[in-house]
């Protein structure tokens, strides 16, 4: 048997050790690489699904603490694809329009049935990250009106991650209900059109939107996101007008009937 020479002997020793840095080094990436796709599913999937759900029940043990003691009817609720009439319109003159709340306080409900059946969220004050967004979902603009208050009353929420509870707002038609529920009552808007504008675009939270400095007439809502999905490019905006005011003793609207439970239930 020929002997190998030790300096080629030298040479493939080291190539072996090349080969077995680089593939240790694949391996490594390669784990890397799953925990990443995985973290991503979690945080941009499953994590929407389950925060959601837990969103969803503060908003519902929210309603059923401001309906403790209160009788109300039960209509037969309708189907959310179709959005047939809520209940007439009750005169009871102008709508409850409520203080604004400390920041971080949870003081209103959103409802959208366009977002599907179930869809509750709690709204609290405030549009910090950390304290309102990452927590409860949606947050109130401070400084701009609240329910039912003649102005904008404009809140924010992320597209996706902590609940993505304005994942849909792209999908709004115009007519589409759109309610909110403090301790005082139901307010219902009408989706009546969506905006794409710049992060700086701050005019769209103005009491007339993109219209510094005018006196508003009407009652507004303003939803606002970030769109694309996944990026923080620009911001898509959706506009309501006020329609209807439900005080509490007289019930909620027929179309969240089946969501709004008296206390205790």
């Amino acid at each position: 048997m020929t002997e190998v020479p030790r300096r080629t002997a030298r040479k493939l020793a080291k190539s072996r050790r090349r080969f077995n840095v680089v593939g240790v080094l694949g391996e490594i990436l390669i784990t890397a690489g799953a925990f990443v796709l995985l973290f991503l599913g979690w945080q941009l999937w499953l994590n929407d699904i389950i925060v959601g759900h837990e969103q969803h029940d503060q908003a519902i043990s929210l309603s059923q603490k401001w309906n403790t003691g209160i009788s109300t009817p039960t209509p037969t609720p309708t189907s959310p694809a179709t959005f047939a009439p809520t209940l007439a319109p009750v005169e009871s003159g102008p709508p409850i329009v409520g203080v604004a709340p400390a920041n971080a306080e949870r003081f209103a409900i959103l409802y959208v049935p366009r977002f599907g059946a179930d869809y509750a969220r709690p709204i609290a004050e405030g549009i910090g990250v950390t304290d309102v967004l990452n927590k409860y979902g949606l947050g109130h603009y401070p400084g701009t009106q609240m329910p039912g208050e003649v102005g904008n009353f404009a809140i924010a929420a992320h597209r996706k991650a902590y609940g993505g509870n304005l994942e849909h707002i792209h999908e709004l038609q115009v007519g589409d209900p759109i309610f909110v529920e403090t301790a005082d009552g139901w307010y219902k808007y009408i989706f009546r059109d969506i905006e794409y504008v710049q992060p700086t675009s701050v005019g769209v939270i103005a009491p007339v939107p993109q219209l510094s400095g005018v006196p508003p007439v009407d009652r507004m809502i303003t939803l606002t996101s970030c769109n694309p999905f996944f990026s923080t490019a620009e911001r898509i905006i959706a506009y309501g007008i006020f329609d209807t005011w439900y005080p509490r003793a007289s019930g909620a609207p027929t179309d969240i009937a089946a969501l709004v439970k008296p206390g205790g239930q």
